[in-house]
Protein backbone atom coordinates (compact mmCIF):
# COMPACT_ATOMS: atom_id res chain seq x y z
CA UNK A 1 0.00 0.00 0.00
CA UNK A 2 0.99 3.67 -0.29
CA UNK A 3 1.03 6.19 2.52
CA UNK A 4 1.01 9.84 1.54
CA UNK A 5 1.94 12.97 3.36
CA UNK A 6 1.34 16.29 1.70
CA UNK A 7 3.47 19.30 1.06
CA UNK A 8 2.33 21.26 -1.98
CA UNK A 9 2.08 17.84 -3.64
CA UNK A 10 1.69 14.43 -1.96
CA UNK A 11 4.86 12.72 -0.82
CA UNK A 12 4.43 8.97 -1.29
CA UNK A 13 5.95 6.23 0.78
CA UNK A 14 5.83 2.65 -0.49
CA UNK A 15 6.02 -0.54 1.50
CA UNK A 16 4.02 0.49 4.56
CA UNK A 17 1.90 -2.32 5.96
CA UNK A 18 -1.89 -2.09 6.12
CA UNK A 19 -3.76 -0.02 6.99
CA UNK A 20 -2.29 2.99 5.24
CA UNK A 21 -2.74 6.46 6.72
CA UNK A 22 -2.64 9.56 4.55
CA UNK A 23 -1.77 13.01 5.84
CA UNK A 24 -2.71 16.00 3.73
CA UNK A 25 -1.72 19.63 4.07
CA UNK A 26 -4.33 22.22 4.89
CA UNK A 27 -4.38 26.00 5.17
CA UNK A 28 -4.61 27.94 8.41
CA UNK A 29 -5.70 31.58 8.85
CA UNK A 30 -3.03 34.13 7.94
CA UNK A 31 -2.56 34.99 11.63
CA UNK A 32 -1.62 31.34 12.19
CA UNK A 33 0.42 30.52 9.07
CA UNK A 34 2.69 32.44 6.71
CA UNK A 35 5.18 31.98 3.90
CA UNK A 36 8.74 32.11 5.17
CA UNK A 37 11.25 34.64 3.90
CA UNK A 38 14.92 34.16 3.05
CA UNK A 39 16.90 31.97 3.47
CA UNK A 40 14.01 29.51 3.24
CA UNK A 41 12.99 28.20 -0.16
CA UNK A 42 10.09 29.96 -1.84
CA UNK A 43 6.52 29.04 -0.87
CA UNK A 44 7.60 27.35 2.34
CA UNK A 45 4.89 27.60 4.98
CA UNK A 46 5.31 27.81 8.73
CA UNK A 47 3.84 25.75 10.23
CA UNK A 48 3.28 22.98 7.72
CA UNK A 49 -0.22 21.89 8.78
CA UNK A 50 -1.15 18.22 8.32
CA UNK A 51 -4.25 16.17 9.05
CA UNK A 52 -5.35 12.62 8.24
CA UNK A 53 -7.59 12.27 5.21
CA UNK A 54 -9.96 10.01 7.16
CA UNK A 55 -10.58 9.04 10.79
CA UNK A 56 -7.58 7.14 12.08
CA UNK A 57 -6.62 5.16 15.18
CA UNK A 58 -3.67 6.22 17.27
CA UNK A 59 -1.80 2.99 16.54
CA UNK A 60 -2.20 3.47 12.78
CA UNK A 61 -1.01 7.08 13.04
CA UNK A 62 2.00 5.98 15.09
CA UNK A 63 2.88 3.23 12.62
CA UNK A 64 2.73 5.73 9.77
CA UNK A 65 4.96 8.18 11.61
CA UNK A 66 7.46 5.38 12.20
CA UNK A 67 7.29 4.38 8.55
CA UNK A 68 7.84 7.93 7.32
CA UNK A 69 10.83 8.33 9.61
CA UNK A 70 12.24 4.99 8.49
CA UNK A 71 12.10 6.34 4.93
CA UNK A 72 15.28 8.37 5.38
CA UNK A 73 13.80 10.66 8.02
CA UNK A 74 10.95 12.12 5.98
CA UNK A 75 9.46 14.14 8.83
CA UNK A 76 12.85 15.28 10.12
CA UNK A 77 13.57 16.69 6.66
CA UNK A 78 10.21 18.47 6.60
CA UNK A 79 11.05 19.99 9.98
CA UNK A 80 14.42 21.16 8.65
CA UNK A 81 12.61 22.96 5.82
CA UNK A 82 9.52 24.32 7.59
CA UNK A 83 10.78 24.63 11.17
CA UNK A 84 7.43 23.56 12.61
CA UNK A 85 4.79 20.93 11.82
CA UNK A 86 1.19 20.94 13.03
CA UNK A 87 -0.72 17.66 13.35
CA UNK A 88 -4.47 18.07 13.77
CA UNK A 89 -7.28 15.54 13.90
CA UNK A 90 -5.38 12.75 15.65
CA UNK A 91 -6.98 10.74 18.47
CA UNK A 92 -4.71 12.06 21.22
CA UNK A 93 -6.47 12.88 24.48
CA UNK A 94 -3.98 12.16 27.27
CA UNK A 95 -0.36 12.61 28.31
CA UNK A 96 0.26 8.91 27.71
CA UNK A 97 -1.10 8.99 24.15
CA UNK A 98 0.90 12.14 23.44
CA UNK A 99 4.03 10.41 24.72
CA UNK A 100 3.46 7.45 22.42
CA UNK A 101 3.00 9.75 19.40
CA UNK A 102 6.08 11.85 20.17
CA UNK A 103 8.31 8.82 20.71
CA UNK A 104 7.23 7.43 17.32
CA UNK A 105 9.54 9.97 15.63
CA UNK A 106 12.50 7.98 16.91
CA UNK A 107 14.38 10.77 18.65
CA UNK A 108 16.27 10.32 21.92
CA UNK A 109 14.55 11.82 25.00
CA UNK A 110 16.30 14.96 26.19
CA UNK A 111 17.53 15.27 29.76
CA UNK A 112 17.23 18.81 31.00
CA UNK A 113 20.25 19.89 33.04
CA UNK A 114 19.86 23.23 34.80
CA UNK A 115 16.08 23.47 34.45
CA UNK A 116 14.65 26.93 35.18
CA UNK A 117 10.93 26.02 35.10
CA UNK A 118 8.96 23.40 36.99
CA UNK A 119 8.38 20.31 34.80
CA UNK A 120 6.71 17.52 36.81
CA UNK A 121 6.58 14.23 34.90
CA UNK A 122 3.11 13.36 33.55
CA UNK A 123 4.03 10.44 31.25
CA UNK A 124 7.30 9.15 29.77
CA UNK A 125 9.22 12.27 28.69
CA UNK A 126 6.10 14.46 29.02
CA UNK A 127 5.66 17.44 31.35
CA UNK A 128 3.61 20.65 31.49
CA UNK A 129 4.88 23.14 28.92
CA UNK A 130 4.97 25.99 31.44
CA UNK A 131 3.10 26.62 34.66
CA UNK A 132 3.52 30.41 34.81
CA UNK A 133 0.28 32.31 35.60
CA UNK A 134 -2.11 33.17 32.72
CA UNK A 135 -1.22 36.88 32.71
CA UNK A 136 2.49 36.22 32.07
CA UNK A 137 3.89 36.67 28.55
CA UNK A 138 6.58 34.23 27.45
CA UNK A 139 7.99 35.77 24.29
CA UNK A 140 9.55 33.97 21.31
CA UNK A 141 12.72 32.03 22.10
CA UNK A 142 14.56 28.83 21.31
CA UNK A 143 14.30 26.27 24.08
CA UNK A 144 17.09 26.41 26.71
CA UNK A 145 19.26 29.17 25.16
CA UNK A 146 20.55 30.11 28.62
CA UNK A 147 22.39 26.80 29.17
CA UNK A 148 24.81 24.77 27.03
CA UNK A 149 22.60 21.67 26.76
CA UNK A 150 19.47 22.27 24.64
CA UNK A 151 17.05 19.90 22.88
CA UNK A 152 16.88 19.65 19.09
CA UNK A 153 13.15 18.87 18.90
CA UNK A 154 10.15 20.04 20.93
CA UNK A 155 6.64 18.57 20.86
CA UNK A 156 3.63 20.44 22.28
CA UNK A 157 0.20 18.89 22.79
CA UNK A 158 -2.95 20.86 23.63
CA UNK A 159 -5.10 19.02 26.13
CA UNK A 160 -7.30 22.04 26.86
CA UNK A 161 -7.49 25.31 24.94
CA UNK A 162 -8.57 28.65 26.45
CA UNK A 163 -11.37 30.59 24.80
CA UNK A 164 -9.41 33.84 24.52
CA UNK A 165 -5.63 34.07 24.17
CA UNK A 166 -3.03 31.48 25.09
CA UNK A 167 -1.67 31.11 21.56
CA UNK A 168 1.76 29.62 20.95
CA UNK A 169 3.98 31.79 18.72
CA UNK A 170 5.95 30.28 15.84
CA UNK A 171 8.87 31.97 14.05
CA UNK A 172 12.02 31.07 12.16
CA UNK A 173 15.45 31.54 13.73
CA UNK A 174 16.99 31.32 10.25
CA UNK A 175 14.83 34.18 9.02
CA UNK A 176 15.53 36.15 12.21
CA UNK A 177 19.27 35.88 11.60
CA UNK A 178 18.88 36.93 7.94
CA UNK A 179 16.83 39.99 8.86
CA UNK A 180 19.10 40.96 11.76
CA UNK A 181 22.21 40.63 9.61
CA UNK A 182 20.67 43.05 7.12
CA UNK A 183 19.06 45.51 9.54
CA UNK A 184 21.38 45.48 12.58
CA UNK A 185 24.69 44.19 11.14
CA UNK A 186 26.75 45.68 13.99
CA UNK A 187 24.84 43.53 16.47
CA UNK A 188 25.37 40.35 14.44
CA UNK A 189 29.06 41.17 14.02
CA UNK A 190 29.53 41.80 17.72
CA UNK A 191 27.55 38.83 18.98
CA UNK A 192 29.26 36.57 16.45
CA UNK A 193 32.67 37.67 17.69
CA UNK A 194 31.88 37.73 21.42
CA UNK A 195 29.00 35.33 21.96
CA UNK A 196 26.95 35.86 25.09
CA UNK A 197 27.62 35.61 28.80
CA UNK A 198 24.57 33.89 30.28
CA UNK A 199 24.22 34.32 34.04
CA UNK A 200 21.58 32.08 35.63
CA UNK A 201 20.57 32.27 39.29
CA UNK A 202 19.21 29.23 41.15
CA UNK A 203 17.83 29.21 44.70
CA UNK A 204 16.65 26.57 47.13
CA UNK A 205 13.06 27.75 46.70
CA UNK A 206 11.14 28.79 43.59
CA UNK A 207 11.84 32.35 42.52
CA UNK A 208 8.47 32.80 40.76
CA UNK A 209 5.28 30.84 40.11
CA UNK A 210 6.12 28.04 37.70
CA UNK A 211 9.87 28.28 38.32
CA UNK A 212 12.17 25.50 39.45
CA UNK A 213 14.15 24.94 42.62
CA UNK A 214 17.89 24.33 42.80
CA UNK A 215 17.25 20.68 43.55
CA UNK A 216 15.01 20.34 40.48
CA UNK A 217 17.73 21.92 38.36
CA UNK A 218 20.76 19.90 39.47
CA UNK A 219 19.74 17.62 42.31
CA UNK A 220 18.84 14.35 40.63
CA UNK A 221 21.41 12.46 42.76
CA UNK A 222 20.60 14.21 46.03
CA UNK A 223 19.15 12.21 48.92
CA UNK A 224 17.14 13.70 51.77
CA UNK A 225 19.78 12.33 54.15
CA UNK A 226 22.68 14.19 52.42
CA UNK A 227 24.44 16.91 54.40
CA UNK A 228 25.14 20.35 52.92
CA UNK A 229 28.64 19.49 51.64
CA UNK A 230 27.39 16.33 49.94
CA UNK A 231 24.50 18.18 48.29
CA UNK A 232 26.87 20.84 47.00
CA UNK A 233 29.29 18.25 45.65
CA UNK A 234 26.49 16.38 43.83
CA UNK A 235 25.14 19.61 42.32
CA UNK A 236 28.59 20.62 41.06
CA UNK A 237 29.03 17.17 39.51
CA UNK A 238 25.86 17.77 37.50
CA UNK A 239 27.13 21.17 36.33
CA UNK A 240 30.39 19.56 35.19
CA UNK A 241 28.40 17.28 32.88
CA UNK A 242 28.04 20.26 30.57
CA UNK A 243 31.63 19.62 29.57
CA UNK A 244 32.36 23.31 29.03
CA UNK A 245 35.49 23.65 31.15
CA UNK A 246 36.49 27.28 31.64
CA UNK A 247 33.40 28.48 29.72
CA UNK A 248 31.04 27.45 32.53
CA UNK A 249 31.86 28.77 35.99
CA UNK A 250 29.83 29.05 39.19
CA UNK A 251 29.79 30.46 42.67
CA UNK A 252 27.75 29.89 45.82
CA UNK A 253 26.20 32.73 47.83
CA UNK A 254 23.98 33.14 50.91
CA UNK A 255 25.62 30.23 52.74
CA UNK A 256 24.81 27.82 49.95
CA UNK A 257 21.23 29.02 49.46
CA UNK A 258 21.98 30.58 46.05
CA UNK A 259 23.94 29.27 43.08
CA UNK A 260 24.99 31.57 40.22
CA UNK A 261 26.30 29.98 37.03
CA UNK A 262 27.86 31.82 34.09
CA UNK A 263 28.09 30.28 30.63
CA UNK A 264 29.99 31.68 27.64
CA UNK A 265 27.75 30.56 24.78
CA UNK A 266 27.20 31.13 21.07
CA UNK A 267 23.96 32.93 20.22
CA UNK A 268 24.59 32.13 16.55
CA UNK A 269 24.72 28.47 15.60
CA UNK A 270 24.44 26.66 12.30
CA UNK A 271 21.76 24.29 11.10
CA UNK A 272 22.80 20.70 10.60
CA UNK A 273 23.36 19.72 6.95
CA UNK A 274 22.64 23.14 5.43
CA UNK A 275 25.23 25.05 7.48
CA UNK A 276 22.92 28.10 7.51
CA UNK A 277 23.38 30.45 10.47
CA UNK A 278 20.51 30.54 12.96
CA UNK A 279 19.99 33.02 15.78
CA UNK A 280 19.59 30.57 18.66
CA UNK A 281 18.61 32.85 21.48
CA UNK A 282 16.16 34.18 24.01
CA UNK A 283 17.53 37.72 23.93
CA UNK A 284 14.36 39.33 22.57
CA UNK A 285 12.32 37.28 25.05
CA UNK A 286 14.30 38.40 28.10
CA UNK A 287 13.97 42.03 26.98
CA UNK A 288 10.29 41.81 26.04
CA UNK A 289 9.25 39.74 29.05
CA UNK A 290 10.87 42.26 31.39
CA UNK A 291 9.08 45.15 29.63
CA UNK A 292 5.65 43.52 29.57
CA UNK A 293 5.57 41.42 32.73
CA UNK A 294 7.38 43.88 35.00
CA UNK A 295 6.91 42.48 38.51
CA UNK A 296 4.69 39.60 37.39
CA UNK A 297 7.66 37.30 36.83
CA UNK A 298 11.23 37.54 38.03
CA UNK A 299 13.81 36.98 35.32
CA UNK A 300 16.41 34.58 36.69
CA UNK A 301 18.62 34.86 33.60
CA UNK A 302 20.78 37.82 32.61
CA UNK A 303 22.54 37.83 29.25
CA UNK A 304 25.38 40.14 28.21
CA UNK A 305 27.87 40.17 25.40
CA UNK A 306 30.46 37.47 25.97
CA UNK A 307 32.99 39.99 27.25
CA UNK A 308 30.58 41.03 30.01
CA UNK A 309 29.44 44.31 28.44
CA UNK A 310 25.70 45.08 28.22
CA UNK A 311 23.81 44.46 24.98
CA UNK A 312 22.28 47.83 23.97
CA UNK A 313 18.50 48.03 24.23
CA UNK A 314 18.31 49.31 20.65
CA UNK A 315 19.48 45.91 19.40
CA UNK A 316 17.12 43.95 21.63
CA UNK A 317 14.19 46.16 20.72
CA UNK A 318 14.89 45.69 17.01
CA UNK A 319 15.15 41.91 17.47
CA UNK A 320 11.71 41.97 19.09
CA UNK A 321 10.31 44.16 16.30
CA UNK A 322 11.62 41.78 13.63
CA UNK A 323 10.23 38.84 15.56
CA UNK A 324 6.81 40.50 15.67
CA UNK A 325 6.95 40.89 11.90
CA UNK A 326 7.90 37.28 11.11
CA UNK A 327 5.93 35.32 13.69
CA UNK A 328 2.48 33.79 13.67
CA UNK A 329 0.32 32.85 16.65
CA UNK A 330 -0.96 29.30 16.75
CA UNK A 331 -4.58 29.23 17.90
CA UNK A 332 -4.88 25.92 19.69
CA UNK A 333 -7.56 23.31 19.17
CA UNK A 334 -7.74 20.47 21.65
CA UNK A 335 -5.72 17.50 20.39
CA UNK A 336 -3.33 19.63 18.30
CA UNK A 337 0.34 18.64 18.29
CA UNK A 338 3.02 21.14 17.26
CA UNK A 339 6.52 19.82 16.50
CA UNK A 340 9.43 22.28 16.44
CA UNK A 341 12.94 21.92 15.12
CA UNK A 342 14.38 23.87 18.06
CA UNK A 343 17.56 24.74 16.15
CA UNK A 344 15.69 26.84 13.60
CA UNK A 345 12.27 27.68 15.10
CA UNK A 346 11.21 29.71 18.11
CA UNK A 347 8.18 29.33 20.35
CA UNK A 348 6.59 31.10 23.31
CA UNK A 349 3.27 31.60 25.07
CA UNK A 350 0.72 34.40 24.90
CA UNK A 351 -1.31 35.37 27.99
CA UNK A 352 -4.93 34.24 28.17
CA UNK A 353 -8.16 35.16 29.87
CA UNK A 354 -9.33 32.78 32.53
CA UNK A 355 -7.91 30.45 35.12
CA UNK A 356 -4.67 28.46 35.12
CA UNK A 357 -6.52 25.26 34.27
CA UNK A 358 -8.22 26.78 31.23
CA UNK A 359 -5.07 26.15 29.19
CA UNK A 360 -3.34 22.77 29.46
CA UNK A 361 -0.42 22.30 27.06
CA UNK A 362 2.14 19.55 27.53
CA UNK A 363 5.70 19.35 26.21
CA UNK A 364 8.12 16.60 25.25
CA UNK A 365 11.78 17.37 24.49
CA UNK A 366 14.16 15.29 22.38
CA UNK A 367 17.74 15.24 21.13
CA UNK A 368 18.62 14.70 17.50
CA UNK A 369 21.41 12.62 15.99
CA UNK A 370 23.78 15.60 16.12
CA UNK A 371 24.06 18.98 17.80
CA UNK A 372 23.93 22.32 15.97
CA UNK A 373 27.16 23.40 14.35
CA UNK A 374 29.48 26.16 15.48
CA UNK A 375 29.53 29.66 13.99
CA UNK A 376 33.19 30.56 13.97
CA UNK A 377 36.27 28.91 15.39
CA UNK A 378 36.33 30.29 18.95
CA UNK A 379 36.49 27.51 21.55
CA UNK A 380 33.44 28.86 23.42
CA UNK A 381 31.40 28.72 20.18
CA UNK A 382 31.67 24.95 19.82
CA UNK A 383 28.40 23.24 20.68
CA UNK A 384 28.69 19.95 22.57
CA UNK A 385 26.26 17.46 24.05
CA UNK A 386 26.34 16.98 27.82
CA UNK A 387 27.83 13.75 29.12
CA UNK A 388 25.46 11.04 30.27
CA UNK A 389 24.93 10.68 33.96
Amino acid sequence: MTTTIGQSAPLKLDGVSEPAVAFEPFTLPSSNQRTLGQPHAGNTAIPLALKPTAPVSLSDAINTIKGLQANNGTLTKLLANHGTLLFRGLPISSASEFSQFAHAFGYRPHEIIGIVVDRPLLAPNVAPANEAPPNVLIYNHNESPQVPHAPEYIFFYCHKAPTVGGETPISSSLELFQRAQTEIPDFISEIGAKGILSRVTYKLDKQYAGGSTLRQAFGKEILDSDDADTRRRKIEAQIERYGRGEFTTWKWEDDGQTLIIEHRLPAIRTQQNSGLPTLFTGLAAYWKNAKVNQVARKNVTTQLFGDGTPIPDKYLERLADITDEIRVLHKWQEGDVLVYDNVIAQHGREPWQGEQGDRVVMASLFDGPSVPGAYGQAPWAQVVQATEG
